[in-house]
């Protein structure tokens, strides 16, 4: 099958638009025609090189759409499912797997590595018949993905495809991180570094875990408003005044729970500083792999307090993103609200530079149908 899709072959350069070959569905594996594709900071990452995965790739992570036809054995989903593409397919083997922490499966890892898919092998070539890679068994700038049977998530047919798409991962990775991570109890105070799409997915958590107050911080004093409507009780813009004093005030000595959804080595000092005695910081945002930052030890046995990392809001795809999809069906998420911005496949090159200059409000999604 022919088709139009985006392709990382150098990094630090323009994607290319190309037309490529995708291979048939082979056994447990189906065939989704795209509806709409997020553009997410680890896509530019990914361009940027900053993720380590072989090119060329065809890139996206986060997508949802329509169910074209199903391989050999599929049983789980069939022509005209909608479904959340999730690049998250835990092997069920593997000691994190038997743990319950799916979501940080090292079978998955490894296998993202390689740019294959379940048996190893890619169903992308270029015009010239050269193999290109999947990035994370999902590759969703393309009019058609081939996905393991794991990866298709059937969901309501009432929920728009576009909110879907956000549920294939910004979604769960902030929201889901206020109550599988943080375990926010009612009442508590929490603040949040970065109004991206990640952070505004915290900040709804928050408000629905009936958090106060609610501090949302970033760089881009245009963000505040945005941040509101999700739920923030107080914006800081951290361009100009340091979070840090204004939180502890806010929360008469700092917040029970604080969440870096940047992946910026200061803003992980600044939440570290702000958090209360006892208090948690998890951490969601990707950093570049060799960053490093620096904390006080004395300070962290001594005041109790604890950093956590946070993986897809360490979700049971199967488990908890049909229920994320009803909340999203009832209004309750807002995600109608978080896609600010539609495209065409021909402009992801300036949607990666705007969102590279901090000037993507919410979510910015990819157009097919």
């Amino acid at each position: 099958m022919k088709m139009k899709a985006a392709v990382i072959r150098k990094h630090n350069e323009p994607v290319s638009i190309e037309e490529i070959e995708l291979a048939p569905p082979k056994a447990h594996e189906v065939l989704v025609r795209t509806a709409y594709t997020g553009f997410c900071h680890s896509d530019l990452y990914m361009m940027m090189g900053i993720f380590s995965m072989p090119i060329p790739l065809v890139l996206g992570h986060e997508a949802a759409g329509v169910v074209e036809d199903v391989g050999p054995d599929v049983t789980a989903v069939a022509k005209g499912d909608h479904v959340i593409c999730t690049w998250n397919v835990a092997c069920g083997h593997c000691p994190e797997c038997r743990a319950g922490r799916t979501n940080i499966c090292r079978t998955s890892f490894q296998l993202h590595s390689t740019g294959n898919l379940l048996d190893m092998t890619s169903r992308l070539t270029d015009r010239h018949g050269a193999r290109l890679n999947h990035q994370t068994n999902v590759s969703g700038f393309a009019e058609y993905m081939i996905i393991p049977e794991r990866a298709a998530i059937k969901i309501r047919k009432d929920l728009p495809l576009d909110q879907a798409a956000l549920i294939s991962c910004c979604q769960p990775t902030g929201f889901a991180a206020v109550y599988n991570v943080a375990g926010l109890k009612p009442g508590s105070s929490a603040a949040i570094w970065g109004m991206g799409g990640v952070g505004l997915n915290v900040v709804r958590g928050a408000k629905l875990r009936m958090a106060h107050p609610i501090i949302g911080v970033d760089i881009q004093g245009s963000k505040e408003s945005i941040a509101r409507e999700f739920g923030v009780t107080h914006f800081v813009n951290s361009s100009k005044e340091d979070p840090v004093p204004i939180i502890k005030d806010l929360t008469d000595g700092g917040a029970n729970y604080c969440f870096e959804a940047i992946g910026d080595p200061g803003a992980i000092v600044q939440a570290y500083w702000s958090l209360a005695l006892g208090g948690k910081l998890v951490t969601i945002g990707n950093t570049p792999e060799l960053s490093m930052t620096s904390l006080p030890l004395f300070y962290h046995p001594l005041h109790c307090k604890s950093i956590e990392g946070a993986l897809y809001g360490n979700i049971d795809t199967h488990r908890e993103i049909p229920a994320l999809a009803d909340m999203a069906a009832r209004g309750d998420l807002l995600l109608d609200k978080l896609v600010t911005r539609r495209f065409k496949i021909e402009e992801i090159n300036d949607v990666a530079d705007a969102m590279n200059k901090h000037q993507i409000m919410g979510r910015a999604v990819c157009v097919w149908e």
